[in-house]
């Protein structure tokens, strides 16, 4: 599976985990020492609504891309620890950080071999 930026064509991850639990996706990064390059974690929901990323237990920072249908609805570079965000998504992705830096809201995201 992998992350592709559909404006630039760039590639944002190819090591792609699903968070498919319950407990997936109430752990998500936590108690996690890194996130590799190339790494990325999806959640994907039934359906589009409000949805927060926090960062607690997180000990590095990470960019979160929210997605409606692919399209980017928002993104932000999340600092470690204590930082939290919030904005609607039916698909959110974690990545190291900076990866999403080219990422706008508007853009299209392709998650290939879902």
């Amino acid at each position: 599976m992998r992350i592709v930026h559909e404006v630039t064509g760039d590639v944002l991850a190819t090591e792609v985990a699903v968070a498919e639990s319950l407990l997936d996706t109430v752990r998500g990064l936590r108690f996690r020492r890194s996130l590799p390059a190339d790494h990325a974690l999806v959640f994907g929901f039934d359906a589009a609504g409000r949805r927060d990323v926090d960062m607690l237990f997180v000990p590095f920072p990470i960019d979160v891309v929210w997605l409606v249908g692919g399209r980017v609805e928002r993104v932000d570079t999340l600092r470690a620890w204590f930082d939290l965000a919030v904005a609607r998504a039916d698909t959110l992705l974690e990545l190291p950080a900076g990866v999403a830096a080219g990422v706008s809201r508007d853009d299209t995201v392709r998650i290939e071999g879902r």
